[in-house]
């Protein structure tokens, strides 16, 4: 990491508005090295975008803020305080939650049952159908999800509105502060992705939410992001202010990385 790159996040890594700061963290899987030296921070109520290639090490990092992986070194301090976080529902009760490509949605189950998978409302020894559905339906009204109705199966919704419906559930179930969004936007045409663009700015106007967006598009990371952290072998090697940054720039410094690993593979041959 050049010390360009290094100095803005540590200098503002030290400010008291941080709600989550990862320093130091690194991460091993054999011989393979998955993270190197990572310091990240994220402020209160800011979404970072945090961009790289397939196997740049974002959904590891990820995976240890949630409290899926333990780091090999490193720490993570949440609210100012520092955490060993050795589950996810550790990381839950911290406000920490994730979202995952695959969604961990049940396509034949209504999207109500879906709000409430694992967490149902139980009147004696029954569902309680009654008051997960309008709950439900208040949630994603406050969300300004539309969908057809709460009663239908999440099968025969689009990816947008599931990924939407994934989210929520999050954001509700959890009492969620610190959210982290892991390739929301991958497949979606631009019609659905407009749907999750929207919804991670009306969750940044709420103020009472944190988010960390992983995403190869750098266009669309741009439109809601804050801050943007790029990540190349395991390093982040940019953190600036989006305001400060350009696709333009992202692009020239993974073409250059292109370019370095095309010759040492012709130096090699």
């Amino acid at each position: 990491m050049t010390p360009e790159a290094q100095e803005p996040a540590a200098t503002a890594a030290a400010t008291s508005g941080d709600v989550l700061r990862a320093e130091h963290i690194s991460k091993h899987f054999g011989a393979v090295t998955a993270l190197v030296d990572i310091n990240l921070r994220l402020g209160r109520s800011e979404v970072l975008g945090l961009l790289g290639d397939n196997g740049a090490g974002k959904s590891t990092l990820i995976k240890i803020i949630c409290g899926f992986q333990l780091p090999d070194t490193g720490r993570l301090i949440v609210n100012g305080q520092e955490v060993t976080l050795k589950s996810v529902d550790q990381a839950r009760s911290l406000g920490i939650d994730a979202v995952y490509q695959d969604l961990a949605l049940i396509n034949q189950l209504s999207v109500y049952h879906n709000m409430f998978l694992k967490r149902e409302r139980l009147r004696g020894p029954l569902l309680n159908n009654g008051s997960m559905r309008e709950t439900a339906r208040r949630y994603l009204n406050e969300m300004g999800i539309n969908i057809p109705s709460v009663d239908v199966p999440v099968a025969s919704l689009s990816g947008g509105q599931r990924q939407a419906i994934a989210i929520a559930r999050a954001v509700y179930s959890s009492n969620v502060n610190i959210l982290l969004l892991d390739e929301p936007l991958a497949a979606m045409g631009a019609k659905e992705a407009a749907i999750i663009l929207d919804l991670v700015r009306d969750l940044k106007q709420r103020g009472d939410v944190s988010i960390i967006m992983i995403a190869h598009n750098y266009g669309q990371a741009m439109e809601v992001c804050d801050r943007i952290n790029l990540i190349q072998h395991g390093e982040i090697t940019l953190d600036k202010l989006t305001k400060d940054t350009s696709v333009a720039e992202l692009n020239d410094i993974v073409v250059e990385e292109y370019r370095r690993a095309l010759q040492e593979r012709q130096r090699s041959a």
